[in-house]
């Protein structure tokens, strides 16, 4: 039994077409999913490893303090009431990355942050108070800290101060 030239290139671009479809879902999936402010706490243990952070848990009431210390020093804590992070606190000489701990939120943060930078002059503390989230912070070389919460996620009792 022969197989014809054409028989051979079909197959070829089968074959091709499989590959294709196989390294863009190996891609897909093995693309880090990070989520934090606003999400359940299965996501501390993503930015736990992206991170390559120590976690400490601390309970404060009705919620939980999760405390990723990154090797670079950078201190990053996630709060979590009923499973999902309300709010993210950071300090230390590094700032983390914003989109990792804001999730959802990165491009309202975006946004607001270019808005201020652009109506300032010089370096002052980022202060972005939205109906939807609140984000805090300041900083210079080697000593960068913030915070950030979604009002509305708030646990009843706890202050916006309660998040650093």
């Amino acid at each position: 039994m022969t197989i014809s030239i054409e028989s051979k290139m079909r197959l070829a671009a089968n074959w091709r077409r499989y590959v294709s479809v196989i390294a863009m879902l190996l891609v897909a999936f093995s693309i880090p999913t990070f989520a934090s402010l606003g999400d359940t706490v299965d996501s501390v243990t993503l930015d736990q490893t992206q991170m390559s952070a120590t976690v400490k848990v601390t309970q404060k009431g009705s919620y939980s303090v999760y405390e990723l210390t990154a090797p670079t020093g950078t201190v990053v804590r996630e709060y979590v009431a009923a499973g999902i992070v309300f709010g993210v606190g950071w300090q230390g000489p590094f700032v983390p990355d914003m989109r990792q701990i804001l999730s959802s939120y990165f491009d309202s943060y975006s946004q607001a942050a270019n808005a201020q930078r652009e109506s300032r002059v010089g370096r002052q503390p980022l202060n972005i108070q939205q109906p939807g989230l609140v984000v805090r912070t300041a900083g210079h070389m080697r000593d960068y800290y913030g915070r950030a919460y979604v009002p509305a996620l708030l646990p009843s009792g706890v202050s916006p101060d309660d998040v650093r």
